[in-house]
């Protein structure tokens, strides 16, 4: 998210290779097709199966939608700068880019909407352990404390909080700007100043320290889920039998689940850790670019994984999927076609019924 340099195109030690450019723009095509192709069949799936509108699944698709903006608007955006570089020449196009209005601007959105999307998939993760760890340790006022309406606010909330604090950088230092650049092929954050030692640009900080903060906290517990599971399956070989209690009542699939978001900060920690290195390094004055093309990509990479994680871990989530594509071949020209008008009725009406169900007051 942040470059200590004058010039977005200064960049002495990148590769100007046609070969490795190529490649670099292949990955990210790679990863424009497995990022929206599988964060579509979430959304699709959480959207379609009554059993994963609830709290958790909501928070999920929020996290899927996170992730589907930065396949379909950051990384795309990304190849445009790559291949117009290319082919009109890095002198060419560091004249024009970083002198035109028009390039500014969207390269200004594209920056907020990666930093933006970054929080707000650590935030969700961060309510998605909170809302597991309700559901261990109490699960008999699970159904009171988690409700849809509760959780449909905390997400408004966390989007807007984090798109926020994608803008603070510009609230307190001046001298900080977004461009494209050349090293990590993505719009970064970027000084217009040459002084290393502008106390200004320790805004930066907040990013890493916001982002481990709340890794903090989600690991913090997470451990005290999982040691409450282990106690739990402890309970249940020593008695051998159903225990008649409240540990009783935590179900197999609370305790999945739980898994299942202890792997994702897992994942999303692993990812984060190089861009959180990348930042405190160049506020301290380092300059890595090759190193700044990996931190951003393997944030970026992240945005494909977690389908991956619900596919393997999650049952209902594999059920959903087989659901949605059995539904696909149904529709196929080999079977009777149903009238269009009702179609395009259910397929609004889906979406309408998710929103009641998260902002319709609870009767339980």
């Amino acid at each position: 998210m942040l470059e200590n340099t004058s010039s977005p195109w200064n960049c002495s030690f990148c590769s100007t290779s046609l070969l490795g450019d190529a490649l670099k723009i292949s990955v990210m095509v790679l990863l424009i097709i497995t990022i929206t192709v599988g964060n579509v069949v979430s959304l699709l799936v959480f959207l379609r199966t009554k059993q994963l509108r609830t709290s958790q699944g909501f928070l999920k698709t929020s996290l899927a939608l996170a992730d589907l903006a930065v396949g379909v608007l950051v990384v795309p955006y990304s190849v445009y700068m790559e291949v117009t570089r290319i082919v009109y020449g890095l002198e060419k196009l560091g004249d024009t880019t970083t002198s035109s209005f028009t390039s500014q601007v969207p390269c200004f959105v594209m920056g907020i909407i990666f930093a933006g999307c970054t929080f707000v998939s650590i935030s969700t993760i961060f309510l998605l352990s909170v809302e597991r760890s309700i559901a261990v340790l109490k699960p008999l006022h699970k159904r009171i404390v988690i409700t849809r309406r509760r959780t449909g606010y905390l997400i408004v909330l966390s989007w807007v909080f984090s798109f926020i604090l994608a803008m603070v950088p510009f609230f307190f230092g001046r001298n900080i700007s977004l461009d494209y650049n050349a090293c990590s092929k993505m719009c970064n954050y970027m000084f217009t100043t040459m002084q290393t030692q502008d106390p200004a640009w320790n805004i930066m900080l907040i990013f890493p320290v916001f982002d481990f903060s709340l890794l903090g906290g989600t690991f913090a517990i997470n451990f005290v889920t999982f040691a409450a599971i282990r106690q739990y399956c402890k309970v249940r070989k020593q008695l051998e039998v159903e225990v008649q209690s409240t540990c009783s009542k935590v179900s197999f699939s609370d305790i999945t689940a739980a898994k299942t978001i202890g792997i994702l900060t897992f994942a999303f920690s692993a990812s984060f850790s190089p861009i959180a290195v990348f930042v405190v390094g160049n506020v301290l004055g380092y300059v890595w670019c090759e190193f700044s093309f990996y931190a951003f990509w393997i944030l970026t990479s992240n945005s494909c994984w977690n389908v991956v994680i619900y596919s393997i871990r999650d049952l209902r989530f594999r059920q959903g999927v087989r659901e949605l594509f059995s539904r696909q071949e149904l529709k196929s020209p080999n079977h009777q076609p149903r009238p269009q008008g009702p179609v395009k009725e259910e397929s609004s009406s889906q979406c309408v019924a998710v929103l009641k169900e998260i902002f319709r007051p609870e009767s339980a």
